[in-house]
Order: C-alpha cells, then sequence, then structure tokens
C-alpha cells in the first residue's frame, strides 16, 4: 500500500524528494528510502536529478519511470482508426492513423487494427509485443452475450461474428473494448469537466448522438452494452421511427443531432458547406451562428461579411433563431433523460456542442431549466482534443498501473 500510494503521488506532482514523499505519505524518512529503494530496483521509479535553491545538500529526487510500461488506445471512426501508444506516466509517445476500408485503403479490419497499433508503437520507439494493454473505442457495443457489434451499423468491416477472436489472435495481449462515448467520460472524469463528480452524464454530438452515464464514479453500460444510445430516444417533435436498429437513427438523433442543425440552416435560408463531413459542417455552422450574433464572444468574424446593414441584422436574427432552436431540440431530449436518471452534472461534449460554445451551453441551460424539475449543472467538455482516444489510454492506463505497480506480487 505504501509502495503503490508513493507511485501514485509520484504520478500527480512529478519527481520528488525522499524527505517530500515521507511527508506526504507519513512515512519516516528510513522508511520512505527503503521503499524507493524497492521501487528503484524493481525499475518502477528512477532518480531525475537534485532538488536546487535551498540551503545545504541538495536532495535527489525521483519520478516515475516511463519505460516501466507502455499501453494503445484506439478511437474507431467511419473515416478511419486513430491509435496513440502512452508510457505509464500517462504521456502520448506516439500516433499514428489508418483510413478505413472503402477510403484509399485495402485490408480486413483485424489487418487495419494491427497497421495502427504498429504504426503508433514504431512513433513511441517500441515494440508491438511491449504494449501492456489496448483499449479499443468504436461507436455501439460489442454484446457481451454473443461478441457482435450493436448500434452501429454505419460502421464498416467490424460486425463480423468472429471479428474479436481475430483480434485477440492478432494482438496477443490485454484487449478491451468500449463505447466510443464512455470513453469521453472517462476522459472528462479523469482530465476534465467531471473530475470532482461522481455522478454525471455527458452527451455527445459528433457523427452521431450518444450518451454516458457515470455513477458512483462508475460507468453503467447497460445489459448489452447499449446504455447511453439516446439517439434512438423518441422525443416530441419529431416522427415516432419504428424499427430503430434498422433505420440506425431515432428521434432524438433527427431532432439534435449533425443533421438537424442543418435542416434548419436550410429552413432559414443560411449557407453551409455541402461537401464537408456533416458533423463538421454543422460545427462550422455553428461556429458561424456565435460568430454572427456576437463576434466578440465567439473571437472571430463571420466567413463571409453581409452587403449591406439590413442583410447583417438578418442574418443575425437567422443565426439566433437557429441557436435558440437547436438548444430547444438538445434540452428536448435531456429533459427525459434528467427526468429518469437525476444526475449531479452534465457535461455537453463532441465536436458539434463544443463548436457552440458557451451561447449553446447557456440556451440548453435556460431551455432544460423549463422542461425538467431537477436543475443539474451544465458544462461544457474541456477534453476536446481527440476525447476518445484520451479515455482509451487514461482506461488502458488505469488497469495496467494496477498490474505493474502491485510490488506485493
Amino acid at each position: 500500500m505504501n509502495d503503490r500510494a508513493a507511485l501514485d503521488l509520484l504520478l500527480a506532482h512529478g519527481p520528488l524528494s525522499r524527505s517530500r514523499i515521507g511527508k506526504l505519505t507519513g512515512l519516516s524518512k528510513p522508511t520512505a528510502s527503503q521503499l524507493l529503494a524497492r521501487l528503484e530496483a524493481a525499475g518502477l521509479v528512477v532518480g531525475t536529478g537534485t532538488s536546487e535553491g535551498r540551503p545545504g545538500p541538495n536532495a535527489q529526487l525521483y519520478a516515475v519511470n516511463p519505460g516501466a510500461a507502455h499501453v494503445a488506445g484506439l478511437d474507431v471512426t467511419t473515416l478511419g482508426i486513430r491509435a496513440a501508444v502512452a508510457d505509464i506516466t500517462g504521456r502520448t509517445v506516439g500516433t499514428y492513423e489508418v483510413p478505413t476500408p472503402g477510403r484509399r485503403t485495402a485490408g480486413s479490419t483485424p489487418e487495419l487494427v494491427v497497421r495502427a497499433v504498429d504504426g503508433a508503437a514504431k512513433a513511441a520507439g517500441v515494440l508491438r509485443g511491449d504494449l501492456h494493454r489496448i483499449v479499443i473505442g468504436t461507436p455501439g457495443a460489442f454484446d457481451p452475450s454473443t461478441g457482435r457489434l450493436r448500434y452501429a451499423s454505419h460502421l464498416p468491416g467490424w460486425h463480423s461474428p468472429t471479428l474479436l477472436d481475430e483480434l485477440a489472435a492478432a494482438l496477443p495481449m490485454p484487449l478491451a473494448y468500449d463505447n466510443d462515448v464512455n470513453l469521453a467520460a472517462v476522459a472528462e472524469q479523469r482530465l476534465g469537466a467531471a473530475g470532482d463528480s461522481d455522478d454525471f452524464l455527458l452527451l455527445w454530438n459528433e457523427e452521431g448522438m450518444g450518451a454516458a452515464l457515470v455513477i458512483g464514479g462508475k460507468l453503467h453500460r447497460g445489459w448489452t452494452g447499449g446504455a447511453g444510445e439516446v439517439g434512438f430516444l423518441p422525443v416530441p417533435g419529431t416522427a415516432l421511427v419504428r424499427n430503430a436498429a434498422r433505420t440506425g437513427s431515432g428521434g432524438y438523433q433527427e431532432l439534435a443531432g449533425a443533421n438537424a442543425a442543418l435542416r434548419l440552416a436550410r429552413e432559414l435560408g443560411l449557407p453551409y458547406d455541402h461537401s464537408a463531413p456533416m458533423h463538421e459542417a454543422a460545427a462550422e455552422l455553428l461556429r458561424r451562428a456565435l460568430a454572427a450574433t456576437d463576434p466578440e464572444g465567439a473571437g472571430r468574424e463571420p466567413a463571409a461579411a453581409p452587403s449591406s446593414a439590413e442583410e447583417a441584422a438578418a442574418d443575425s436574427e437567422a443565426y439566433a433563431e437557429l441557436l435558440q432552436r437547436f438548444a430547444t431540440g438538445l434540452a428536448t431530449g435531456l429533459a427525459s433523460l434528467v427526468a429518469m436518471l437525476d444526475p449531479e452534472l452534465i457535461v455537453l461534449s463532441g465536436g458539434v456542442l463544443n463548436a457552440g460554445g458557451e451561447r449553446l451551453r447557456e440556451l440548453v441551460r435556460a431551455e432544460l431549466s423549463e422542461l425538467a424539475v431537477p436543475r443539474p449543472r451544465l458544462v461544457l467538455g474541456t477534453v476536446t482534443e481527440h476525447p476518445v482516444l484520451s479515455g482509451a489510454l487514461e482506461s488502458a492506463l488505469a488497469a495496467t498501473r494496477d498490474e505493474v505497480f502491485d510490488t506485493s506480487r
């Protein structure tokens, strides 16, 4: 227990002296010295130099040995596979991307996964066999009773009944699979806006809509792994979608997904990039809406300046209406989730919601306060750069540290 406490302190604080570790753990100097000698002999800590700036002899500093273990995380989307390798301290040391089949790249799914892992490992200066654990994030979820991916019919190449066996044969180290939104919640819990909350809901809006629920500090995945597939949620304001699994969509996705933002733009006569992927076009549209309604707050100018004051005012009104109607759609689905779950905190995440910024968050908060009785805090996610990949690495690191840092074995 003392060994693990010291290692956790070194991870949290960085290099520490023997006396500082003793003070933080409550151990005597001789006991702290024995502990550090034991950890150094086990290859878990290394000396990193000496402290300076104090009277008397400089103290030796110790840090967690970055090379004690490495893990990999993968973020699988319809566009491709992004892989990253991190050392045991959590520092990302290598990344690599592989396009999805059908987008200029041939190969089976296991081959592409291995290629992504090997590319990231090479960039990190390690071998595939040096990786202690890999966590793979995908849309949908692998049903634990069948091993097949559910809720993600749009993801090519990931629905073979033998896929998990093939991946296990190709990558003979511990493999774990999780829903991409669940992993975004892990990232916010360990690195971001939900760090002080054990009960929260994360709403994700990017290529699709999803949610993750954390109860008592732990993810709730559901009986088939499908907890949080809120894109299928029937909501007021949309047609009732039957055979939702076959259509791959549902009411909430139609009301408040990226496609809904683009539909509102068409109704209001606002331009957007028809050639871009839907979620990217929606995100850019919301950024433009912020600029048109509050250029200072948005931190940028509209993409195309109107030719007259009248046109500028008309554009501003149209963009304001787009933001308001989009916020109402988001709040409508959230009201159902809040009524059932009563979370302490709601985190808005994903590229579309991040693009709406504080203005969209405040509009959703105001609408939700009228539609739901509970009043959870509503915040924007702060892990905005590859949150799914960050969550995959954090998940892999948590399990690997429990194994590698266990000096009792």
